[in-house]
């Protein structure tokens, strides 16, 4: 069996890497912070002294990184090193970037004789180290079943969606609905709070009536007992949410929600608390007090 490339050991990469390495994949990994590797490194995965070594040695490398300029560094793009690392490789990028990049990388990748696929990903944490993540999968068909493998070693549902950006768009569309309601039930978690109303009762309504939902089950506890340990950052919850405002700016489409929610996270985001879990807004409302966002 090939060795896979794994690079990003981040929030949602490390737990990942763990249930390909759990699958039986061989992995060599490289990150940034090499603590991050040590479990796996436990489990029998290599580390590469330095990113270049991953494409050299791995036919297929899997990218799990934080945005588009930290995955052009790793990759060598606009120097002469780039080619020599892409070049009759398979690059996947699971994290999420704008469609325009998305794109543009794709073709860069395809113009010096490789090849590129996307597979942002559904969930958080939790999903991601039980292995309950869903994949958004795009790219050319071969490519895609290489992948399968892989990505159903993390995964527990595969949806194919075309060709790239097609994944991208996706995963900006489902994020939408996903950022709304975690921003409305912290909001709704503080309305009751301040009325004076026991949280626990308060879930105790939410989660066995029509409104529960996985993401209710997972995060209302957490907001009820404070823990705003991360499992997706205030920070990358607000990356994510003006990558789709700009997508939708670009093709003209109208995104209230979006927009309002943008600004409840980059208000907590200006409290210094954009390191903490998306719930944290819940400090945001509160340190608001009567004010209203505007």
């Amino acid at each position: 069996m090939d060795t896979i490339g794994f690079i990003g050991l981040g929030t949602m990469g490390e737990p990942m890497a763990l249930n390909l390495q759990k699958a039986g994949i061989p992995l060599l990994l490289w990150n940034r912070t090499p603590g991050r590797a040590e479990a796996l490194l436990r489990g029998g995965a290599e580390f590469a002294t330095e990113s270049a070594e991953v494409f050299h040695r791995c036919p297929v490398v899997l990218t799990m990184l934080v945005d588009g300029a930290a995955l052009d560094q790793v990759l060598g793009r606009s120097t002469p090193r780039f080619e020599e690392r892409v070049k009759d490789r398979l690059v996947v990028s699971l994290a999420t970037h704008s469609p325009a990049y998305a794109r543009g990388l794709a073709a860069d990748i395809c113009a010096v004789g490789g090849r590129y696929a996307e597979a942002p990903v559904s969930g958080s944490r939790v999903p991601a180290e039980e292995g309950k993540l869903v994949a958004m999968m795009a790219g050319e068909p071969a490519d895609l079943e290489r992948l399968r493998p892989l990505l159903s070693a993390m995964c527990r549902k595969l949806v194919p969606c075309g060709a790239v950006p097609g994944g991208t768009l996706m995963k900006l569309s489902t994020i939408l609905y996903n950022i709304a309601i975690i921003t409305a039930l912290s909001e709704a978690m503080n309305f009751a709070a301040q009325q004076g109303l026991d949280l626990a009762r308060f879930n105790e309504v939410l989660l066995e009536g029509p409104m529960a939902s996985d993401v209710a089950r997972v995060k209302a506890p957490k907001i009820a007992r404070r823990d705003f340990t991360v499992q997706a950052s205030v920070r990358n919850v607000l990356d994510v949410n003006r990558l789709l405002v700009d997508a939708a700016r670009e093709a003209g489409i109208p995104t209230p929600l979006a927009d309002a929610c943008r600004r409840v996270h980059e208000q907590t985001l200006a409290l210094g608390l954009g390191d903490e879990d998306m719930v944290a807004v819940l400090k945001s409302y509160e340190a608001l007090g009567r004010d209203t966002l505007r």
